[in-house]
């Protein structure tokens, strides 16, 4: 477990959200599977929620807007010290700035940009509010994938961006780590020739992954993949009431 005082190194995944047609939906399945609690930041700030752990914020939850997508995703924020500074990179690279830097109140400053796949992601340099709280605690966010068709293509976008270095997985599974500059993985590219949508998915650490399929299936949401030993830990792929993917996993223990 890593309970984050500070803000996190560029690069790092250091803050998630998701945007979803019914706020209080979202709040009983997602409390019920994580034992979240929620804050509602006010009108002033368009009543988004932060979904907190032990009374941390780890994720937020807003209400979309009526001209919203039909498909929703959690939206995955990198962590970066210059956030003007880095969507200049990210849209030399190849990005498409979906929201350019703009000061959230005393919060922080943020970007949102899609990718040269058309996985959209944000930017957040953290000022009073330095992101996720917490890391590798079940209810937190403990790793974040970038699914999609031509992962040649994002890797060298976000090797761009963040100065990642390129770790290939062995084997057929078509797998690539990215790693900071101080070596720190902090992320995958996992490609698949036949995924119609780029998108940033995010794993939740759990204790205990069966009883969170079970209660993803009690309060409405969707198994796409049981739980599953892997290398890596045990690991499910399910979905929300309203579609949205996530993972969650038991991250090996140590001397297990």
């Amino acid at each position: 477990m890593v309970h984050v005082t500070s803000n996190a190194p560029s690069g790092t995944p250091n803050w998630l959200d998701l945007g979803i047609p019914d706020l209080d939906r979202a709040k009983e399945f997602y409390g019920t599977v994580f034992g979240w609690e929620f804050q509602d930041y006010g009108a002033e700030a368009g009543h988004y929620h932060a979904c907190l752990l032990r009374g941390e914020p780890v994720a937020g939850i807003m209400k979309n807007p009526d001209d919203a997508p039909a498909e929703y995703w959690w939206q995955t924020y990198f962590a970066t010290d210059d956030c003007d500074g880095t969507v200049k990179r990210a849209s030399d690279a190849g990005a498409t700035v979906v929201m350019p830097p703009d000061d959230v109140m005393d919060q922080g400053r943020m970007a949102i940009l899609r990718d040269p796949v058309g996985a959209q992601f944000g930017l957040w340099q953290g000022r009073a509010h330095i992101g996720t709280q917490f890391r590798d605690e079940p209810g937190s966010l403990v790793w974040s994938e970038l699914i999609t068709a031509d992962p040649r293509a994002a890797c060298g976008f976000y090797r761009a961006v963040f100065d990642y270095t390129l770790e290939e997985m062995p084997g057929d599974f078509d797998y690539t780590v990215l790693n900071r500059p101080d070596g720190q993985a902090v992320g995958g590219v996992e490609g698949r020739p036949d995924e119609p949508v780029a998108a940033w998915v995010p794993y939740f650490e759990t204790a205990d992954p069966d009883e969170t399929v079970r209660r993803v299936r009690d309060t409405g949401g969707t198994v796409v993949t049981e739980p599953q030993e892997t290398p890596y830990g045990r690991i499910a792929t399910v979905r929300d009431p309203f579609g949205v993917a996530f993972r969650v996993m038991r991250s090996p223990q140590e001397g297990a």
